[in-house]
């Protein structure tokens, strides 16, 4: 079955975006003329798109076969890049698959093949070993954040993938990290390089906030509550020191989302969905969120422990003052320790007694179909407007899943709104509305 092609004027269009950066454009240019890419460029600056577009173009429209595969390191990248290619437009059919979910479920899904592949190295390899597709069309591959796969220990994943598509003709590689070493498996020649590291023009402030005690507890709440109500995430190194400091944010009646790698997939990808639509304005999170996730603009970071290693410090705060916008990183640090040598002095934010930041004004709902029901973010808006009798204003960000999505509303809206939308039909499918 052949599929429209869209020209990238339609898709960037269709994105609201009225040009690309330098980045993307050179990425672009260099996609279009040669075999070998190795693409460097910060957290958040737009790598996704950058790739996609110019190898969308190069796919056959009439080739009902897997032509593309993208390796990923993280589920919530696999699914970030799945969205991004939805919502391009292409006409295109992408699939992810991840560790984490049931392979019959990958295999339902691909059994109608997509063009684009995406998913983490042990997933994808799975399926190669099994046969589980023909890999005599796939042309091209991409490596995204390729150092931390390869840190994470899936280098003989990364390894069985080349060995098992001999017909790769192209291939990008792409990360957010200074001095990375490209593995000699991977049988680059002569690779051209696009180095956008040192172009970020950040407004990033980095700060100490020194704590009087070990438990540094109460000058989290002091920082957050001379922040105020402004979005960011905390990095602790241990998810027991999530569950802790979330504990004592709960006490202390301040909204905010948990992210790590002890959580069940379904857990972590709400609790990312709750940060971006504003339901919780913070995150409590591991390195797991440092790099490889969707989520706003935020205004600050705080490492309540630091990292071990340098390049976390910097993947961490590259997460805040992105694409030339302002933000701050702080330090939280008893001031009786010293710092590591790859922090170096800082100078210090003086707290001022505050308030505690209010509650958010929004929440998240669930509704029981999706993308594979014929819904749109239309219908769902349509439903909450006309049945629910919502206003403009008391609907937020609506997130369209395969089977399901996330809508934000005023919470103040919620008694009198679920009633009227629970249990209604959106296209031919009775949905159910309920409160996450």
């Amino acid at each position: 079955m052949s599929t429209p092609q869209k020209s990238q004027s339609e898709i960037l269009s269709k994105l609201g975006i009225q040009q690309l950066n330098p980045m993307q454009l050179a990425a672009t240019q260099a996609i279009e003329s040669s075999n070998e890419i190795i693409l460097l460029s910060p957290t958040g600056t737009g790598k996704t798109l950058a790739f996609l577009l110019p190898l969308i173009q190069e796919l056959d429209p009439t080739l009902d076969e897997i032509q593309l595969v993208i390796i990923v390191p993280s589920r919530e990248l696999a699914i970030q890049i799945e969205q991004v290619m939805r919502e391009m437009g292409t006409g295109y059919k992408v699939n992810a698959v991840y560790g984490g979910r049931a392979g019959s479920k990958d295999r339902i899904e691909i059994k109608h093949r997509p063009a684009v592949l995406v998913g983490t190295p042990g997933r994808v390899a799975d399926h190669l070993r099994r046969e589980a597709f023909e890999t005599g069309f796939i042309k091209t591959l991409v490596l995204d954040e390729f150092d931390k796969s390869l840190e994470i220990g899936f280098e003989s994943e990364m390894m069985d993938i080349l060995h098992l598509l001999p017909r790769v003709k192209k291939m990008i590689l792409t990360s957010a990290t200074y001095g990375v070493e490209i593995p000699r498996f991977v049988g680059l020649k002569a690779p051209v390089t696009i180095d956008f590291l040192e172009e970020k023009i950040s407004q990033l402030q980095i700060k100490k906030v020194l704590s009087p005690t070990k438990d540094k507890l109460e000058t989290l709440l002091d920082l957050l509550s001379h922040l105020g109500n402004q979005n960011g995430i905390i990095f602790c190194n241990f998810k027991d020191s999530i569950e802790r400091v979330s504990d004592f944010l709960s006490e202390h009646e301040i909204s905010h989302g948990t992210f790590h790698g002890g959580m069940e997939q379904t857990d972590r990808e709400r609790s990312l969905i709750k940060f971006r639509n504003g339901t919780h304005q913070i995150l409590l999170a591991t390195d797991l969120a440092a790099r490889g996730i969707d989520v706003p603009e935020i205004k600050f970071i705080i490492h309540y422990h630091l990292p071990v290693r340098s390049e976390e410090f910097i993947h961490r705060n590259g997460r805040t003052a992105r694409m030339n916008s302002e933000g701050t990183a702080y330090v939280l640090h008893y001031e009786k320790d010293s710092l590591p040598d790859f922090i170096g002095n800082l100078p210090e934010e003086k707290l001022i007694p505050s308030p505690l930041p209010y509650p958010s004004e929004w929440s998240t709902l669930f509704v029981s179909g999706g993308r594979k029901d014929k819904i749109s973010k239309g219908d769902i808006a349509g439903l909450f407007f006309k049945q629910g009798g919502l206003t403009k204003e008391g609907l937020g960000i609506i997130e369209l899943k395969t089977d399901c999505a996330f809508v934000a509303v005023k919470t103040s809206m919620l008694e009198t709104l679920l009633p009227k939308v629970n249990n209604l039909k959106l296209k031919e499918k009775k949905v159910r509305v309920t409160l996450i």
